[in-house]
């Protein structure tokens, strides 16, 4: 398994485009705007885009959904929790921040523990609420696409709508902290981590 990262849009989302080196097939991950960008990095790797795949429904990481799927015919993916975040400018915040954005529906709902396959490559769908109520992470053996439930030192917010600080830390302490050492965590935005390092210096879940 490979992984691009691209700092998308305006609040400089972290967009992972994820694939398969033996098949070259990929799921582009939370493309929050940039979408020429990250469509002319598709295909310099010649990758062949299966899903798109939100973590969750704010504007800052489904902005460009709908024209990445145009150029690929990939398939959007969304734990069922915030699907309505795609199709309303109130929901998924940006109408707060000008001009309101809304995307297209999606093909798939996802829920706690599914799978998705990529190739070789299987991700599973970790529901962690929170910072959302649909709120997701990714799971592969060596590493976590975390999405802004958990981030290097910090955690997500949890004073937007539908947020749940006590929701967050039971999510992150249930679903992530069990998971190895090693594991890396490809957060929704900074640098990446490790489940190692947060499990002993981060504060929040002390």
């Amino acid at each position: 398994m490979k992984v691009i990262q691209m700092g998308v849009g305006h609040l400089g989302t972290n967009c992972y485009i994820l694939y398969c080196e033996q098949t070259s097939k990929a799921a582009v991950i939370d493309p929050g705007g940039s979408a020429e960008a990250i469509i002319a990095e598709i295909n310099k790797a010649g990758l062949k885009v299966e899903y798109i795949i939100n973590t969750h429904g704010h504007a800052d990481h489904i902005a460009a959904n709908d024209a990445v799927k145009q150029a690929t015919g990939a398939k959007v993916l969304i734990h069922y929790e915030d699907a309505e975040m795609l199709t309303s400018a109130e929901r998924n915040l940006s109408i707060y921040i000008g001009g309101g954005m809304v995307c297209q529906s999606a093909d798939r709902l996802l829920s706690h523990n599914d799978t998705i396959s990529i190739g070789n490559i299987e991700l599973k769908v970790l529901h962690t609420p929170g910072h959302t109520p649909g709120g997701i992470c990714l799971l592969t053996d060596s590493l976590v696409v975390a999405g802004d439930t958990l981030f290097a030192g910090s955690i997500g917010r949890t004073d937007f709508p539908g947020g749940s600080y006590s929701q967050l830390i039971h999510s992150i302490k249930e679903n992530l902290m069990p998971l190895a050492d090693d594991v890396r965590v490809l957060p929704g935005h900074g640098p990446e981590t490790t489940i190692g390092w947060e499990r002993t210096h981060n504060s929040f879940i002390q």
